[in-house]
């Protein structure tokens, strides 16, 4: 199914500013059932809320098997509401923040590579959804024609990636719908597409290596997802053997309990959902992992089952140390899958993240993964 979003790029010129019907006390508006999700609008920036990003992870492989993860983030952050934008005269008065997370795991090297990067944007360095790019600050790049491409680089590491589509779009949550706690408000819009193949460079030090894979692609907005009484997420894309995929979270408590709103969705190889509660798995950690910087430790290995998927699933990290140390820290790096599904064997590839291990997660300010 590659090509199937292919869309005009002088649609992104119809940025989005839809207002709920209620907003927050600062005048951001917010999440509420009802929204219908569609592309490509909803690929373009959402103004009327607080945040939002565009957000992709990757397994990749070169031809000799040398394998690599990558994420590469862009986050838009608004400080000045709606009803606050009252036309000033320095352009060094901007609406948003503009800042981006970029990692690269070279896998048979066991390093992990990261860096960030923040801009107001007030002369064109940096901004969102101007055809054919949708986000950049700098050279770090997300254009959309008919793919997508990715470009980021440091003094350490490079990716210039191409991504096909090759399921649908899926809506997450009830139509698109993601509530993360209890009370209104406390949701997102909340979109993917769970593979994409991909293929183009990744670059370590002075050495390019030609690759291909499969890369996920996560699209949310919100105005303030998270409560005050929730200390973090586990957060899982897994791509499976059998072609199918798997989104799971699941949002934890800061008594030690789990959130009831933790939710995921199976997509099958022909882009059916079953939608799956937070009753309908079970995820046992099995071996953590201490940071040697920040003394987090992080649940890197878990057990996974879900009796009415037939899945027995085994997670363990790529390599350990895939810890981010950037405005927030979190772990975020690739992994590796063994299991069965009704009872047959079945492996795979995916993506991790642990939030809220040590500091406060990002999200309970209004600004989330």
């Amino acid at each position: 199914m590659k090509g199937l979003f292919i869309q005009s790029v002088t649609a992104c010129a119809l940025v989005c500013t839809v207002a709920g019907q209620n907003a927050s006390s600062e005048g951001w508006a917010i999440a509420l059932p009802g929204y219908r999700i569609a592309l490509p609008r909803d690929n373009c920036p959402h103004y009327d809320y607080r945040t939002e990003w565009w957000y992709f992870t990757g397994n990749l492989r070169t031809s000799a098997g040398r394998a690599f993860g990558y994420e590469l983030t862009f986050f838009r952050h608004g400080y000045r509401p709606p009803g606050d934008r009252a036309p000033v005269t320095s352009r060094f008065v901007m609406n948003d923040v503009k800042f981006a997370h970029f990692a690269v795991t070279d896998i048979g090297a066991n390093k992990f590579h990261y860096d960030s990067r923040t801009s107001r944007g007030a002369y064109g360095e940096a901004g969102f959804g101007e055809a054919p790019k949708l986000a950049w600050i700098d050279d770090w790049e997300l254009d959309w024609t008919n793919n997508y491409r990715l470009k980021a680089a440091n003094n350490e590491c490079a990716i210039d990636l191409v991504l096909d589509p090759e399921k649908p779009l899926v809506l997450e949550g009830a139509n698109g719908f993601s509530q993360k706690a209890d009370g209104t408000g406390h949701a997102s819009y909340y979109y993917s597409i769970s593979r994409l193949a991909t293929s183009g460079t990744v670059k370590i030090g002075a050495q390019t290596y030609r690759v291909d894979g499969t890369s996920w692609y996560d699209r949310e907005w919100a105005t303030n997802q998270l409560a005050p009484n929730q200390a973090g997420w586990n957060w899982f894309a897994l791509q499976l053997s059998d072609g199918s995929d798997l989104m799971l979270y699941r949002m934890r408590l800061k008594n030690g309990s789990i959130d009831s709103h933790s939710n995921g969705k199976w997509i099958g190889s022909d882009g059916a959902t079953i939608d799956l509660g937070s009753n309908d798995f079970q995820l046992d950690a099995v071996r953590r992992w201490a940071s040697p910087v920040s003394h987090a430790v992080y649940p890197v290995s878990w057990k996974l089952s879900i009796p009415k998927l037939g899945l027995d699933l085994e997670l363990s990290p790529a390599i350990d140390n895939q810890e981010l140390n950037v405005a927030v820290l979190y772990w975020e790096g690739a992994i590796r899958i063994k299991g069965a599904c009704s009872g047959k064997p079945v492996d795979g590839v995916g993506y991790m993240e642990l939030t809220g291990y040590e500091g406060e997660a990002p999200g309970l300010a209004g600004s989330a993964r």
